[in-house]
């Protein structure tokens, strides 16, 4: 009878405890998911990634490339990324570069890659379509698959503004754009400069001249030197790398005769430090287009899971991601800066529609 009792009370002893265990480990399991899950949730950022492939120029150009790099950067330093650590670049030297170095980052697993240039179109659309599991970016272009992401610019309004600066800077007249390759996206460049132009002097001579090269400083130091000889005191150039040798030759006109005024507009980034020679700058003004704004934001919002798949973000004055530089206060007078911010208000509030291409120029200049 004793023993009886004593084997019920030992089952009922062991009941209970397998209870409590049972219990005990059903809260250490919730408990090891939840961490789980968080730690998978912090490890699926952290194992986001993003690259870049630039165009000709280098991502070193001192413009476009190198602006959308700066954008990638400031990505990665917001997240804890270095270059080769969730971020990185594949420098094209020649368009036959393009589709290798946009192959091997989707090879490497990154999660966004940016084709940056319009020249990178057809590559990132070819990709795009051979990898339907990766995000993709064209900048300056637009390309139509679900999962790319188009980010273009408006271009011709920022370069209105600095039409109207150079307009009221020259002395001889004449002004000039330096541009890459003749193709829509630098037309909008060229038509907003000369509509900006003649909106304050129709009588000003707009010299336009293309390379056809956004990496060769060679050509565009020879298109500077003739303009410059031919009377021509200030050049917008829209051109990437080229450009370096629009400032090259201002800088050597300059540093020979110091008492002649000659003057670049730099495009993209503020290039006011490559306009620098001895105590005396030659960048009047710069058309900035923050590439890097719009990098850094569609990264973010690829990485949270907002990537905007098939459409078309346009970037503008309104977004500020289009302005232009104020930095050198020696060449920009406060009535050239009250003029900009005027033109601009009518810009943003829609009393002027400023053109994209030539054909618009053309009509834009007629009913002035």
């Amino acid at each position: 009878m004793k023993n009886r009792k004593f084997i019920v009370l030992f089952a009922l002893i062991l009941s209970i405890g397998m209870v409590l265990a049972a219990c005990g480990s059903s809260d250490d399991d919730s408990k090891s998911n939840d961490e789980k899950s968080g730690d998978e949730a912090s490890s699926e950022d952290s194992d986001f990634s993003a690259a870049m492939v630039t165009d000709i120029g280098g991502v070193d150009d001192k413009s476009f490339n190198q602006s959308a790099w700066e954008g990638l950067k400031a990505w990665g330093d917001e997240h804890g990324f270095s270059k080769g650590d969730g971020i990185d670049y594949a420098q094209s030297n020649d368009q036959s570069e393009y589709m290798p170095n946009l192959t091997r980052l989707v090879k490497q697993d990154y999660n966004l890659i940016f084709g940056i240039g319009f020249n990178l179109k057809e590559g990132i659309t070819k990709v795009a379509k051979q990898y339907p599991d990766t995000h993709f970016s064209i900048v300056d272009d637009v390309v139509e698959e679900p999962n790319v992401a188009s980010v273009t610019f408006k271009e011709h309004e920022g370069s209105f503004l600095v039409g109207v600066a150079a307009a009221m800077k020259t002395k001889s007249n004449k002004v000039g754009f330096v541009g890459g390759v003749d193709s829509p996206l630098i037309n909008k460049f060229e038509s907003g400069f000369i509509a900006g132009v003649k909106s304050i002097n129709p009588d000003i001579d707009v010299d336009v001249q293309y390379a056809e090269s956004f990496g060769a400083a060679d050509k565009g130091k020879l298109i500077a030197t003739n303009m410059y000889n031919n009377g021509v005191d200030i050049i917008y150039h829209s051109s990437g790398g080229t450009g370096n040798g629009v400032f090259a030759q201002a800088k050597d006109i300059k540093q020979n005769n110091p008492d002649k005024d000659v003057w670049v507009i730099g495009v993209d980034r503020d290039q006011y430090e490559e306009g620098q020679i001895d105590d005396y700058n030659v960048t009047l003004t710069s058309m900035v287009k923050r590439v890097d704004v719009a990098v850094q934001d569609l990264s973010n919002k690829s990485m949270n899971g907002e990537f905007p798949g098939g459409e078309v973000l346009e970037y503008g004055l309104e977004d500020e991601a289009i302005s232009v530089a104020k930095t050198n206060e020696d060449a920009l007078t406060d009535e050239i800066i009250k003029a900009v911010d005027e033109w601009k208000e009518k810009i943003t509030n829609g009393e002027i529609d400023v053109p994209k291409t030539r054909e618009e120029t053309e009509e834009f200049v007629d009913a002035l």
